[in-house]
Formats: C-alpha cells, structure tokens, sequence
C-alpha cells in the first residue's frame, strides 16, 4: 500500500453517514474510494454539485461534468447542478460537514498553507479559503515531508497561508494529529512500525502524546 492510500484510507474512517463533504483536487479525492461500507455521504464541489459519484470512465464520460478540478465526474441520483454564488453559499453558510485537503505546509497552530510556491506559476486558492472557514471539520490530507525531505509540520508556516487556526486535523503516512485548542498538536496515532522518535525526527512543529496513543488502522 502506497502512502497516498494509506492516508485516504485512514481519512475515509473519519467520514459519518450523512455528511456533506468536499474533496480538495489531488489526493483529497481518493478518500471517496475508501469509504465505510454502510456509511453514506453527499461530497460536494465548489464548482456547484452535490452528489458527486465515482470518476467517470471512458463508457460513461459526459464532457459536461467536471469536478473542481476539472476531472471528468459521475453524478447519483439525486445530485443537484447550481451556480458557483450558490456554490459557495453552501460553503459559507456551515452546510459542509468535512473538507478534506492537500498542504505545503501546516503547523502547530492549526495554520495553513497551501496554495503558493515561492518562484512557481500558480493559479490561485481556488475555494480552500472558504472551505477552511466554512467547513465544520478541516482535515489535512498530505504526505510528512516534501519532495526534498524535509518536514511539512512546522513551528510556523513560511508561505503565505491559506487560513489561520481553522485545522483540526492532520494526516500523514507516519501519524495522525489533532489540533487542540490550548494545547497546539496531539499526536493521536502513529504508523505501525514506528516510534515516537521518528515522528519526532521528521516534525518540526512541538507536540503532545496522547496518553490513549494507538496504531494507525485502515
């Protein structure tokens, strides 16, 4: 099992019967595949769709439907189109359970940064600045360390940030953490075969263990 899966899956498990959630564009969106049978959500995109269903295939492609991302998508039954002023009045108005999204960069106050890279063309935010507000439940979905090793959990963000204090959640291929109010990052689970000082090794940021510290299951 790759990381990526490893990550999604472990998100999937945070998903309740009921929730409207969305799914940032990259590895967010493979949290959709791993969802609890028996638990059912409505994933929303803020380009205006909720009832998002699989990817779509070659068979079943309507060039029509894209998601935030501009991937070819299926819709369920049920699904409902609408404009994206709508869009994110959903959004805004607290209707999101769950957002799910990628980082550069997050650190122990629950700050994030995720959308520029210094020297790098970039087209923007897209809707992670609403979604980070608006959602009740922000999760960040990323591997540990970035492309040249180095941590991605820090003491403070170094890029520009996307929005302050809004994470509660950050998971990674090595561990699970909670930002709590007061207390900052609370290392909560922890891949199998590690240990606390690997964690330690590759995060920046300060944290706690948590007294209930477990084994990451998917």
């Amino acid at each position: 099992m790759d990381n990526r899966e490893l990550i999604a899956r472990r998100i999937a498990k945070e998903l309740k019967d009921g929730d409207v959630v969305n799914l940032g564009i990259g590895m967010p969106t493979l949290v959709a595949n791993y969802i609890p049978e028996g638990v059912q959500v409505i994933l929303q995109s803020e380009n205006g769709l909720l009832g998002l269903g699989p990817r779509a295939t070659e068979e079943n492609m309507d060039p029509n439907i894209v998601d935030a991302g501009g991937a070819h998508v299926t819709v369920l039954k049920g699904a409902s189109f609408f404009d994206s002023a709508t869009s994110f009045g959903i959004i805004r108005g607290g209707h999101v359970n769950d957002t799910v999204l990628g980082a550069l960069e997050v650190d122990q106050e629950g700050n994030l940064a995720s959308w520029m890279v210094p020297g790098k063309m970039v087209t923007g935010m897209g809707g992670a600045m609403d979604l980070v507000v608006g959602a009740k439940k922000v999760i960040i979905a990323m591997e540990h360390l970035n492309k040249k090793g180095a941590p991605k959990i820090l003491k403070k963000c170094n890029l520009p940030l996307t929005a302050a204090k809004q994470v509660n959640m950050i998971v990674t291929e090595k561990a699970v953490f909670e930002v709590v109010k007061d207390k900052g990052l609370v290392l909560k689970e922890i891949a199998p075969g590690l240990e606390i000082e690997d964690i330690k090794n590759t995060t920046e940021a300060d944290f706690i263990v948590s007294k209930n510290l477990k084994t990451i299951e998917i």
